[in-house]
């Protein structure tokens, strides 16, 4: 096991900028998940990681020990992919055994990891079948124990569950979590799925335009979102953002309603409320034409706008509300669970 530092990476493609100054600092046997939308430059950072690309600047540190110039094969690191790379005309005892055998490691003890790694996946009874002949599921389970027989000091997963169907991917995602906290090996995950990042990672490092835009657990990222960004990309349904001014120590929204002292100097700026933390009111003094109900079981989902306003907004409710489209329903929010943002750079007010 080791730690892995990025100081300073940048990548760039001739004149495009992929990464800027990306910074952080995995702990020694953590999963850090990085998230962000596509083509903000996670699966190229993670590939600087493994040594599939060259780094324009900066450095890679695994087990302090600076990897720059070091061929992936020396680094010490296993990586599962979303497509699995399996040999199709190996068996999966072959496919797991492969990077061993190149290794020229010792037959039994291939087999023992081969039948061990195996044994934890759950894939034991599959092991002389091609690869053809398995699922999705098992493909990947495949795909891991490749990685794990390799006893490398680093895992990296480029989106491994992106081919796999909703259901199994929520299983996957928990075998995956499973599995990293038994054999405690230090992770990188990419992906661009919020809610799989919140369920996997020790820590988010949330990134947008090749930017980190922070670094930090779910929960911190969740409860103290520090840019407009990550507020609308951590959260399911994503935070409503609704255009607001400061006036006489009041947060004053786009349709003159008075809605919680706050005392600052800026006078556009953006409130930020989460779907789950409006609260039905009749006497509340956020209202909403609804145009919408979503009856989702554990909880409804009402889509309007805010009154007055074309300004979307979304709140989340316990338990089946029903409304009349076009009707006026009325919330209240806590001020604790409000988020104040500086409209123009975006960044969150203290």
């Amino acid at each position: 096991m080791a730690t892995i530092k990025l100081e300073n990476l940048v990548k760039t493609y001739g004149e495009v900028k992929v990464l800027h100054n990306v910074n952080g600092a995995i702990k020694d046997g953590e999963l850090v998940v990085v998230v962000g939308p596509s083509g903000c430059g996670k699966s190229t950072l993670l590939r600087m990681v493994a040594g599939l690309e060259t780094i324009t600047s900066g450095n890679v540190s695994i087990g302090n020990r600076v990897v720059n110039e070091l061929e992936p094969a020396e680094r010490d690191i296993a990586m599962v992919f979303q497509n699995y790379a399996l040999y199709p005309h190996m068996s999966v005892r072959q496919n797991m055994a492969y990077g061993l055998k190149i290794r020229k490691i010792d037959k039994g003890e291939i087999d023992r990891r081969v039948n061990e790694a195996a044994k934890i996946l759950g894939i034991h009874e599959y092991l002389e079948r091609k690869p053809r002949q398995l699922s999705g599921g098992q493909r990947q389970r495949v795909a891991m124990g490749r990685a794990i027989v390799r006893n490398p000091q680093v895992f990296l997963f480029d989106e491994p569950l992106s081919n796999l169907d909703a259901k199994l991917r929520v299983q996957m995602r928990l075998e995956i979590r499973k599995l990293q906290q038994r054999l405690k090996v230090t992770s990188i995950y990419v992906t661009h799925d919020q809610v799989e990042a919140m369920t996997l990672g020790d820590r988010l490092m949330v990134l947008n335009d090749g930017v980190v835009e922070q670094f930090g657990t779910p929960i911190e990222l969740y409860d103290r979102p520090e840019t407009i960004f990550v507020a609308g990309f951590i959260g399911s349904p994503s935070m409503n953002f609704i255009p607001a001014t400061c006036q006489k120590d009041f947060i004053i929204l786009c349709n003159g309603t008075k809605v919680s002292k706050f005392k600052g100097d800026h006078k556009r700026v953006t409130l930020g409320i989460r779907p789950e933390h409006l609260q039905i009111d009749n006497k509340g003094n956020v209202q909403v034409i609804v145009q919408m109900v979503e009856q989702l079981g554990a909880n409804s989902l009402i889509h309007g706008l805010l009154k007055e306003t074309d300004v979307e907004i979304v709140v989340s409710i316990p338990g089946h509300v029903t409304a009349e489209v076009g009707s006026v329903m009325a919330f209240n929010m806590k001020k604790d669970n409000t988020h104040i943002f500086h409209t123009d750079t975006g960044k969150r007010i203290a």
